[in-house]
């Protein structure tokens, strides 16, 4: 077989059929295990379906810009056991990779390893990513500090061949204020860049434009959803969601083969520059927009064997995940409220380095355990929020639910297993001092209903006392009133008799009015006490009484029952 196959690719029915013999090729007499792309459809580029629930609404970090579309040859770039890190060019050109990117991808796979070991990122994924976006950051035309000579920038996403993405940062990064454009080496839009955003190499800005930021970020990116990138799968999902384009998949996993057989380190401004791009037509390299600088070629790389041209990376600032060693309460306190009503107090922590130190802008997550409704507002139950700049941070107000009970706030480092910090949590059920009722006493007779019902204010230190709980009880009268189990009753959901009832619950203004109240046939004299937590109580007292005999009638057919007087003597 040539040494080179396919270096150029076309959109079309054939583009991902050329990636995959080419792919194929290099499992076959390289790469044991290497699993080949799924082959694409006749048509070219395909629908993937809807996307990570992270990604953008336009479905890719880079909201569909182009990207180079030429193959890696097929001559292995090292024999298998050759160092990846020599310091001059071996092998073929394209298997260099500039030092500072280099250096800038494998950091990012060691700090995403060490907050999210489960994701099992490659440097090579992100330096197949880098090739096919930026050629490897034009070659590697950047800084001493890893920041691009000149910006890269994506076309205009307008909506003309392209996406069609309204401006989000203002022009900030991408230099247009109506729309947005891919930016950097790693390719973001500004909209993607503001989420995933990193500042990797320490200078106190998130910058898409320098590789250390770019490719860290990248790699957070591609391990979200909790993918593991050892899965094919995932690998598939995490490649598309950065351009969801079948022939962008195909093309970046035959980079990413490539560079699993053997990469090696070149001086910066002395990679080799991709040719095509999925925007123009094959053997053309795309016009540059009138605010993109155009791409110079490099000069031919003249390194001496034993001096070789290699910048010093800037100084490594370790993630905040990785330099933690504990939180701490930072004087919280008690966390008491009543229900439906907002804690006073808020879970606070402090993240401390191994020193004692501070550690800000690290990602705490606050999540509230047990069986209780309440949340941080929305429902929402697990919150993150980032430490400030004294290591300390505040969770989202909690709110109490109408459950009264405990349950618990814990604050934790995500993808480390450091000792969680637990709050204790109560809510109390709301309460009402005072229940006022006009009714004082109501009378029936057996075997009838009372005539009107009853309607009770609850209030709390004069104000309305909304949703209170009220319990209702038929009791005996005297001085030691016991409940009662004859007389006055109200009726179940059955229509049975029931003398006390519970979960009666006050309106927004504090008001209630009981159920229908009946008398059986045992008369005298009752109380009905309502009750409510917070020491409301009202006595109502209720009289049951007999009602009227019959008249009897006389003999004579009279009604009176009384005895006729008698006669008078005549004589």
């Amino acid at each position: 077989m040539a040494a080179q196959l396919g270096r150029r690719l076309r959109k079309g029915a054939t583009s991902s059929a050329v990636v995959a013999a080419a792919v194929a090729a290099l499992a076959a007499s390289q790469a044991p295990g290497v699993t080949p792309p799924p082959a694409d459809n006749a048509s070219g580029d395909r629908s993937i379906g809807t996307g990570d629930a992270t990604t953008p609404s336009e479905g890719s970090a880079t909201g569909g810009s182009p990207y180079y579309t030429d193959l890696p040859p097929l001559n292995t770039p090292n024999k298998p056991g050759t160092s990846i890190d020599l310091p001059i060019v071996t092998g073929p050109a394209e298997a260099g990779i500039p030092a500072s990117v280099l250096a800038a991808y494998k950091r990012a796979e060691q700090s995403v390893r060490s907050s999210d070991p489960a994701c099992n990122l490659p440097w090579q994924l992100l330096a197949g990513i880098g090739k096919v976006e930026s050629g490897q950051a034009r070659g590697g035309r950047v800084d001493a500090n890893g920041t691009t000579l000149s910006p890269i920038l994506g076309p205009v996403l307008n909506g003309v061949g392209f996406a069609n993405i309204s401006d989000t940062d203002k022009g900030a990064f991408d230099g247009d204020a109506r729309h947005d454009r891919a930016v950097g080496p790693m390719q973001f839009i500004p909209s993607t860049w503001a989420t995933w955003g990193q500042d990797a190499n320490g200078d106190g800005r998130k910058d898409p434009n320098n590789i250390y930021d770019a490719a860290q970020a990248a790699g957070l990116y591609l391990c979200a959803n909790n993918r593991d990138l050892a899965v094919k799968a995932d690998l598939d999902r995490a490649i598309l969601s950065y351009n969801r384009s079948t022939e962008y998949l195909n093309t970046v996993l035959s980079w990413f083969e490539y560079y699993k057989r053997g990469s090696h380190q070149v001086p910066d401004g002395t990679g080799v520059l991709p040719v095509d791009r999925s925007d123009v037509p094959a053997g053309r390299n795309p016009s540059p927009s009138p605010t993109t600088p155009a791409p110079t070629k490099p000069a031919t790389p003249k390194p001496s064997p034993s001096k070789p041209s290699t910048p010093t990376p800037p100084p490594v600032t370790r993630p905040a995940a990785e330099r933690v060693a504990k939180l701490a309460d930072s004087g919280t306190g008690t966390l008491k409220a009543t229900a439906g009503t907002a804690f006073a107090g808020r879970p606070t922590v402090l993240a401390l380095d191994a020193a004692g130190k501070p550690v800000s802008g690290l990602a705490v997550r606050f999540e509230i355990i047990g069986a209780t409704d309440s949340h941080f507002g929305g429902g929402v139950k697990t919150v993150t929020v980032t430490t400030g700049a004294q290591g300390k941070v505040v969770s989202p107000a909690v709110r109490a639910g109408e459950r009264a009970g405990a349950f618990t706030v814990r604050a934790s480092v995500a993808g480390r297993r450091l000792a969680v910090v637990d709050f204790a949590a109560t809510v109390t059920v709301r309460q009402a001092d005072t229940l006022v009722s006009d009714a004082k006493e109501l009378s029936a007779t057996t075997g009838t209903g009372f005539a009107d019902r009853i309607l009770v204010t609850a209030t709390l230190d004069g104000a309305p006392a909304a949703s209170v709980d009220l319990t209702a009880a038929v009791l005996t009268s005297g001085e030691d009133p016991q409940p009662a189990t004859k007389g006055p009753y109200f009726k179940d959901a059955n229509g049975d008799p029931v003398r006390t009832l519970s979960g009666l619950r006050t309106d927004e203004k504090g008001l209630l009015t009981l159920p229908d109240l009946f008398a059986d046939g045992e008369a005298g004299t009752f109380v009905l006490r309502l009750t409510t937590p917070g020491g409301g109580t009202v006595d109502i007292v209720l009289k049951v009484t007999a009602p009227d005999p019959e008249p009897t009638p006389s003999p004579t057919g009279s009604t009176d029952a009384s005895p006729s007087p008698s006669a008078s003597p005549t004589t």
